[in-house]
């Protein structure tokens, strides 16, 4: 589950530049084949870390972290009032992918525009903004978590809502502890939510702080363990969005062409002796250095304590102080490689 207080392996690398950091991210599961660095008895030699300004993701090919798509969680008795509502953020759904996330983050967190400015240029492009009218101005209240990814994704909603004929607001609130209860009281009608983040927050709430993880890598089984504990506590969900904001590994560019490696299974095969830098957590966590070790048979040489996705770690890596570090999939540094 995510870093973030509370929080499929990326399709494609993203390039990483100099920009703000974003919120945390998630833990996984580990399973899956031995790799080939575990099988042919021959250990990859050692890569020294390569400075670059630019970073480069590398794929989860085995499914380490925990899938965390963006998804309408919706106060079940608002939606059976209002039938045209959960259709309506499916179409917002079909629009985001992980990229166009980091371009709505990057225009708030780095272009300093306001959520709402970007949220309805979004809906105007996408065309989200001529609906049918199905509404019938039913007041619908969009809670929004107090980071600004959240926030834009609450505005967005909130817009596209409104050209269908609803009476659309938002709310910013604070963390899931303080808005989760309220959307259940229907208090909130709609929050943008986290699809492996939430799931495990009602697995806790709902079958104890020691019940077995049931989100993973597949977004399909994640979403059916979500829907019966939400329907628990009286909540369905929309269409769950191709964005993910999620953990992920990142090396250099110059370290990735060097070496011919877009996967972490690549870098597995490729590379010995790693210097991995990430939260202090992480040499505990089965999201991190252990399920790099276990699932990939990454050779971790040395772990280096920085922080959780943020400034430190993308320096560090920047300046060829470590191989490999924790990043966000979201971040508004993000752009996609071609």
């Amino acid at each position: 589950m995510r870093i973030r207080p509370a929080p499929v392996g990326a399709a494609a690398a993203l390039l990483l530049l100099l920009a703000a950091c974003g919120e945390a991210g998630s833990s996984g599961t580990l399973g899956g084949e031995p790799t080939a660095s575990e099988t042919d008895g021959a250990a990859p030699a050692a890569c020294e870390p390569i400075a670059d300004e630019a970073l480069v993701v590398l794929e989860d090919d085995l499914g380490l972290q925990t899938v965390d798509n963006v998804v309408p969680a919706v106060n079940a008795a608002a939606a059976e009032a209002s039938p045209d509502l959960l259709p309506v953020l499916d179409a917002v759904s079909a629009t985001l992918d992980t990229q166009t996330l980091i371009e709505l983050n990057r225009a708030v967190d780095v272009e300093r525009r306001t959520s709402s400015e970007v949220a309805a240029e979004f809906v105007a492009a996408q065309g989200l903004d001529d609906q049918s009218d199905v509404g019938g101005g039913a007041a619908v209240l969009v809670g929004a978590a107090n980071f600004s990814e959240s926030a834009t994704l609450a505005e967005i909603y909130a817009a596209a809502l409104d050209a269908a004929g609803f009476d659309a607001s938002t709310q910013t609130i604070g963390n899931r502890e303080t808005y989760q209860p309220a959307l259940e009281l229907g208090d909130l009608t709609v929050v943008p939510e986290y699809a492996g983040t939430l799931t495990e927050f009602l697995n806790k709430k709902i079958n104890g702080a020691d019940a077995p993880a049931v989100a993973s890598s597949d977004l399909e089984a994640t979403m059916t363990a979500l829907t019966e504990l939400g329907a628990q506590v009286g909540l369905v969900f929309g269409e769950p969005a191709a964005a993910q904001d999620q953990n992920a590994f990142a090396v250099t560019v110059a370290f990735a062409e060097e070496h011919g490696v877009r996967t972490l299974s690549e870098l597995a095969e490729a590379c010995g002796g790693i210097v991995l830098g990430g939260p202090p957590e992480c040499p505990d966590r089965p999201f991190c250095q252990p399920g790099l070790e276990e699932l990939y048979g990454l050779d971790v040489a040395e772990f280096t304590s920085l922080d959780a996705g943020g400034p430190l770690t993308k320096a560090a890596l920047q300046q060829g102080e470590i191989t490999l570090g924790l990043v966000f999939s979201s971040d508004a540094a993000l752009a996609a490689t071609d």
